[in-house]
């Protein structure tokens, strides 16, 4: 049994239908790179595995449950860490209040995450709103982490950050693949980067899956008919 399964979700923001039938399956300690084009339904897939969004047909069943019925605070607490896209921190308060506010009981703690992210130790007491763009993306990947979940959703981590944070960036996550045990469902542009990390991937377009498979066979000719690269 997979630790993630999407079968056949639909999904709607009130009149507008933005996803049309969604498949997706991860097991535990694998990495899926969730792939498509601007506009696909790649946010909104992972608004549903959060209970952010409701779907209407289809079933979402995770860790052997179904979380259909759940709200997003009981989907964190099942185990499903989210890193939104915008990175979203609280801004006030310092790196150490970032991260001990979203903290539950388990390996992950504040000295792992620093461990993981060394420049969050050097400003644990700094204002979160201070932080450059990077180091504000590593707080959010680290408050995620510190909820200890068991599944990792990454929406565009490395999104307008400069080359060298997004090299930071996804060595992080290739070590989290390698040391964690985590499955990581990761959203990102970077098909040079998934294809080092991603175990498979799914493609979606116009709301619908279109595409699934390992890494290795996502050739030229898929990524040019569906990712247009």
């Amino acid at each position: 049994m997979s630790l993630l399964e999407l079968n056949g979700i639909t999904a709607a923001y009130g009149p507008t239908q933005a996803l049309f039938g969604v498949d997706l399956a991860l097991e535990q300690g694998e990495v899926c790179a969730l792939m498509g084009r601007n506009g696909m339904g790649k946010s909104s897939t992972i608004k549903v595995i959060c209970r952010m969004l409701r779907h209407g047909e289809g079933a979402v069943r995770f860790d052997g449950r179904d979380i259909g019925g759940l709200p997003s605070f009981r989907a964190a607490q099942a185990g499903i860490g989210l890193v939104p896209e915008g990175r979203r921190c609280f801004a006030p308060l310092t790196v150490h209040e970032n991260l001990i506010a979203a903290a539950r009981p388990g390996a992950w703690d504040e000295a792992r995450v620093t461990a993981l992210f060394p420049r969050l130790g050097e400003r644990r007491d700094q204002a979160a709103g201070s932080l450059s763009g990077g180091e504000q993306q590593m707080l959010a990947i680290g408050r995620a982490l510190m909820t200890n979940p068991k599944l990792l959703l990454l929406d565009e981590a490395t999104e307008g950050l400069a080359p060298v944070v997004r090299q930071e960036i996804w060595a992080a996550v290739a070590q989290l693949k390698r040391d964690s045990g985590l499955a990581l469902l990761v959203v990102d542009k970077s098909l040079a980067e998934l294809r080092r990390i991603a175990d498979h991937a799914v493609i979606l377009e116009r709301g619908r899956s279109v595409w699934a498979g390992p890494m290795p066979a996502l050739d030229a000719q898929v990524a040019d008919t569906f990712l247009g690269v």
